[in-house]
C-alpha cells in the first residue's frame, strides 16, 4: 500500500530533509510540496492525498489553521505534524492529527507515525468493504484454525505455549501484556519479550480470562491490568499505553471504543 503524501513547510531545507527521510519508506509516495498553508489548501482540494506532513509555524495561515480548514473536506487526509515546537501538541489533536513529531526527525519516530496512518487506512478499507467480501476473506482464516481448538482440550489452564529461541515457553496469563497479529503471525508481548504463538487471536481470546483480556482491535488483544494510560486518538478511537519495557501503544478501534469506555467507566 502506497500513501500519497504532501509535505508542507515554509523552509526549503526542512522540506528537503523530510523528503530524504521519507524516501526510506516504500509505503510513502511524495507527490507534492507546499511552502505555505494557502498553497497546500489548493493542492489538497485538487488531489486526494492520504497524508500530510505539516509544519505548524508558517507565515499567514499556520498549520493548525490549515488542519481546521480541511476538516469538512469529503476526503480528509491524515495529518502528521512535524514541528520544532512542542507546546502545540494538545491543539494538534483538536484537528484530528494522527501524530506530532518534533524536529529534528528521528527515523524510528517517523516510522511509528507512518505505521499509525497505515493501520488507520487499512481499518477504513475494511469498514468500507462489502459484507460478502469480508465473509470471503475470513473464510480461509477460519479454516486455518482447525489445528488447535482450546475449547476441545480436556484441561484448561492459564498458560499459553509460545516459542523462544527454539524452545516452547508456557506463558502465564498474568505475564501477557497483549497479543497481536503481524504479517499473518500472532505474537505475545510480555514485559521484555515478543514471543511467537501458534494460536490465533480468536483462540487466545477464548483461552484467556475474559474479565481481564479485551479485544481492542481485530489485530490486538490486551490485558487491561497492564494498561497505564488511555490516550484519545483519531475520530473517536484510543491508544492504550501498556506498562511493558517499551511503553507500547495498543490501538482501540472505533467499534470497540464504546465497549472499553463502559468497562472502565469513563
Amino acid at each position: 500500500m502506497k500513501l500519497k503524501a504532501l509535505i508542507i513547510d515554509d523552509e526549503y531545507p526542512a522540506r528537503q530533509e523530510l523528503r530524504y527521510a521519507l524516501s526510506e519508506f516504500e509505503s510513502i509516495e511524495i507527490v507534492g510540496e507546499a511552502a505555505n498553508a494557502q498553497e497546500a489548501l489548493t493542492l489538497i482540494k485538487a488531489l486526494d492525498y492520504q497524508v500530510l506532513f505539516l509544519d505548524i509555524s508558517m507565515p499567514g495561515m499556520n498549520g493548525l489553521e490549515l488542519g481546521a480548514a480541511i476538516q469538512d473536506l469529503p476526503k480528509r487526509p491524515f495529518i502528521i505534524f512535524v514541528t520544532a515546537f512542542d507546546e502545540f501538541a494538545v491543539s494538534a489533536f483538536d484537528v484530528n492529527a494522527v501524530d506530532y513529531i518534533l524536529k529534528p526527525v528521528e527515523p524510528k519516530r517517523l516510522k511509528k507515525a507512518i505505521d499509525k496512518v497505515l493501520m488507520l487506512t487499512r481499518e477504513i478499507m475494511v469498514d468500507a468493504a462489502p459484507a460478502e467480501t469480508m465473509r470471503e476473506e475470513r473464510a480461509p482464516q477460519e479454516s486455518e484454525t482447525k489445528t488447535i481448538q482450546p475449547e476441545n482440550l480436556q484441561f484448561k489452564i492459564d498458560r499459553v505455549p509460545a516459542e523462544k529461541q527454539g524452545k516452547t515457553i508456557l506463558v502465564g496469563g498474568s505475564d501477557i501484556f497483549y497479543a497481536f497479529t503481524e504479517q499473518d503471525n500472532v505474537y505475545i508481548k510480555t514485559a521484555a519479550d515478543k514471543l511467537y504463538t501458534r494460536f490465533t487471536l480468536k483462540e487466545l481470546e477464548a483461552r484467556l480470562n475474559p474479565q481481564i483480556f479485551f479485544r481492542t482491535h481485530r489485530c490486538y488483544l490486551v490485558n487491561l491490568h497492564k494498561v497505564k494510560e488511555i490516550v484519545p486518538f483519531f475520530n473517536g478511537t484510543y491508544n492504550l499505553i501498556v506498562e511493558d519495557k517499551e511503553r507500547s501503544e495498543v490501538p482501540v478501534s472505533r467499534a470497540q471504543a464504546k465497549k472499553l469506555r463502559k468497562i472502565l467507566g469513563f
